[in-house]
């Protein structure tokens, strides 16, 4: 039986193109969304929106506030008003803290932070007005738990959280949920970008853990597929955490031990 939660709401993801984006899209094209799907790459979102025609392609540079609010007011006489906000895009620029390149952190915050920032206000002041909506950021486990090599990333998905978390103190007497969702190692290109030639070894040593990065393994002994994360993602959008909000739900088989 085809699920049907979300039937004529309007959902807005950003980062559709591969990932996580692109399981959110799907999981809330089959729960009955209207999908605004966006990326900046034309090619993958063209892909993802042939699946359905319950997706719609915008092509959209979420650092360009511009083109952000352009394609807020689009989406809202093309499709209806947006109910439902999931910032997912997301880079990452892997390197020691202090051989990190001006423009490597620069791109990383412009795109991890202030992209959430640009897409949250452009929708959530629509919301406010409306008196409800959801707005989810996907962030990471790596915002709340020191990772070597990924100081740019971990602190620019650190400052979309508490942004994230302080829009839904602003907005929750407007009926406007906010919440976070926050991965740990999951089957995606970013993740493999990060292994050697070896995938199966790699892997293996992200579920085992490293003693020399200080870093614990997953005591689920499994990592994440993108649709583990989505499942969350849809929950704290759906009228069934309808008293949920300012919350940060790590989804990351315990690879953090909560800390």
């Amino acid at each position: 039986m085809e699920r049907s939660e979300f039937a004529g709401v309007v959902a807005m993801v950003t980062g559709a193109g591969q990932g996580i984006g692109a399981a959110v899209v799907r999981a809330l094209a089959a729960e009955g969304a209207v999908v605004a799907a966006v990326d900046r790459n034309a090619g993958p979102l063209a892909g993802i929106a042939a699946e359905s025609d319950a997706v719609h392609p915008y092509v959209v540079d979420v650092t360009d506030v511009q083109e952000v609010d352009r394609a807020v007011k689009l989406m809202d006489s093309q499709l209806g008003p947006v109910g439902v906000l999931v910032n997912v895009a997301g880079i990452l620029r892997a390197a020691p803290a202090v051989e990190l390149a001006d423009a490597d952190w620069a791109e990383t915050f412009a795109v991890n932070a202030t992209g959430v920032f640009h897409t949250s206000r452009a929708v959530g002041r629509r919301m406010a007005g409306r008196g409800r909506g959801a707005i989810i950021t996907v962030g990471s486990n790596a915002a709340g738990v020191p990772r070597a090599g990924m100081a740019a990333y971990a602190a620019s998905k650190a400052a979309a959280t508490m942004f994230t978390r302080c829009l839904g103190l602003e907005l929750a007497r407007s009926g406007v949920r906010c919440n976070v969702v926050s991965p740990g190692s999951t089957d995606t290109e970013m993740q493999r970008a990060l292994w050697g030639e070896d995938a199966e070894a790699s892997e293996r040593r992200v579920i085992d853990g490293d003693l020399a990065a200080w870093r614990v393994g997953i005591p689920l002994g499994r990592i994440a597929a993108p649709a583990d994360v989505a499942e969350a993602v849809l929950f704290l959008a759906s009228d069934r955490a309808r008293h949920i909000t300012m919350h940060d739900l790590y989804v990351d088989g315990g690879a953090t031990l909560r800390a």
